[in-house]
């Protein structure tokens, strides 16, 4: 019985570990992909120094 309980505890937690990468990914997309290429000014320039700030190269 202990088990059957730790194999289905090792299943979840795999699936757990998916769910947060997948959305960890999606979070970078947007960050990188929305705010880094914003029309609005704003938010541009509050990206580019974040980017800076991160040391993640950007130009």
């Amino acid at each position: 019985m202990n088990t059957a309980s730790t194999t289905l505890g090792a299943s979840a937690s795999t699936q757990s570990r998916l769910m947060q990468l997948a959305l960890a990914g999606l979070l970078g997309i947007f960050v990188i992909g929305f705010l880094g290429f914003s029309p609005m000014e704003a938010v541009h320039n509050a990206a580019h120094d974040y980017r800076h700030s991160m040391a993640f190269p950007c130009h």
